[in-house]
């Protein structure tokens, strides 16, 4: 009773997330139908792709000076509000543009929560149960990824794309309500707040370069781990072209295929969340990200359904594994005063990066091949996914991924920099 008591806020907060990430999931199966139906391209539908970073490379700017002086739970109540809100507005949209518009504000929104989820979860979570909690968290997120979609589908063939996105809100409004019986464990003074400036951007800029340069191995590791997504971005932006006209799989095969993939994902969460306290950070990010990236190099060179399936199934079981260490890490790693700022830095770095690599693939895909071009991400990718494994094993970093006591090397010279 005592160890369930340790876990109630917890678990709220992983329940709020997941329902939120229900929702998410729900809403891309709509809106990519919506903008199909409106437009009758695939470019338009592509374009939602491209939404997100631009908005992130504008928005990550100043996010984390805004986050870090505020209540983070506030933060992510108010997100939750305006994309239950803005969803429930897209059926009313009179065209493209209008729902263009209507994206950008719902990619806003994402960019305040993120940074604002990660730090109220190193908050709320004790070191000791930080490992655990992302491993359940990889879990829910899994199982989202699987019953997001087939809610999603199901609710249009049963009413309307309108009414799918109206119900979709109430995902979100859920959550709120979760959040609302969760602690607030930050003081904050208002008198105390800076008002958002120019200059008190550039301050916070300053404060995350001092930071990079105190923890060079922090910032390698999880830089590193961002160049990987990177790759998988890239490779994933073409997923349904490559599998469709190079592969030659159907419609009803791709979407097999994704279903099989989520499977594998909640399969890999659902071992990782019972046997996490067995499995050491370190073994968590190199055993992930190594096989993750051999699903991607079997996916690269695959010729038909069932060796497609197995790079898929590959990376979807311990690309949970990767992504759960991962962040357990960096909540022990960076200090929760300045986490929203360093946070949103490192997001603007991957937004920037996403834009430079979809256009580059989209370039290099044409003047040559796209299977070579895939194939070139993925061994590419493999061989960097060595040279940071070998990083991240050295036994002089150990302390570095130290899991129930934070007040180690990684954190000694955080002070210098809030």
């Amino acid at each position: 009773m005592k160890g369930f008591k340790s876990w109630k806020d917890p678990i709220l907060l992983l329940s709020s997330i997941g329902i939120s990430n229900i929702g998410d999931f729900i809403y891309l199966v709509a809106i990519n139908i919506i903008v199909f139906q409106l437009t009758g391209s695939a470019t338009a539908v592509a374009g939602l792709w491209i939404i997100g970073p631009l908005t992130n490379i504008v928005m990550k700017f100043w996010t984390g000076s805004f986050i870090d002086y505020r209540s983070k739970r506030r933060v992510m109540i108010v997100t939750y509000i305006v994309r239950a809100v803005f969803i429930c507005l897209i059926p009313f949209a009179p065209n493209m543009t209008v729902i263009y518009g209507i994206l950008v504000v719902l990619s806003v929104a994402k960019a305040f929560f993120n940074p604002s989820s990660m730090t109220y979860i190193a908050i709320l979570v004790p070191p000791e149960k930080r490992k655990r909690f992302n491993s359940i968290s990889s879990f829910t997120s899994s199982g989202a990824f699987i019953v997001g979609p087939a809610i999603g589908g199901s609710l249009i063939l049963l009413t309307s794309v309108e009414l799918t996105l109206w119900l979709t809100s109430i995902f979100f409004f859920i959550s709120v309500i979760l959040l609302l019986f969760l602690p607030e464990h930050e003081k904050i003074d208002k008198e105390t707040i800076p008002t958002l400036t120019i200059a008190q951007v550039v301050r916070d800029f300053t404060v995350v370069q001092k930071f990079m340069l105190h923890n060079k191995y922090v910032s390698f590791v999880y830089l590193g781990f961002i160049m990987v997504m990177i790759f998988t971005f890239a490779m994933d932006a073409q997923e349904v072209v490559f599998t469709q006209q190079v592969v030659g799989l159907s419609e009803f095969d791709y979407s097999l295929l994704i279903s099989i993939t989520g499977v594998g994902s909640v399969a890999g969460a659902l071992l990782l969340s019972f046997f996490s306290s067995k499995l050491s950070l370190r073994y968590m990010i190199t055993i992930g990200l190594i096989m993750t990236t051999i699903g991607y190099v079997i996916y690269a060179f695959s010729w038909s359904f069932s060796s497609i399936v197995g790079g898929f199934v590959i990376l979807g079981f311990f690309n949970v594994f990767l992504n759960a260490g991962i962040m357990t890490f960096y909540q022990n790693n960076v200090s929760i005063d300045i986490m929203g700022r360093v946070t949103s830095i490192y997001q603007l770095i991957q937004s920037a990066m996403q834009v430079i690599f979809l256009f580059v693939i989209g370039v290099t895909a044409d003047l040559f091949s796209l299977r070579l071009t895939i194939v070139t991400l993925a061994l590419v990718m493999l061989v960097l996914s060595i040279i940071y494994s070998v990083s991240v094993l050295k036994p002089n970093k150990k302390s570095f991924f130290r899991e129930d006591d934070v007040s180690g090397e990684g954190l000694n010279t955080l002070g210098k920099v809030k």
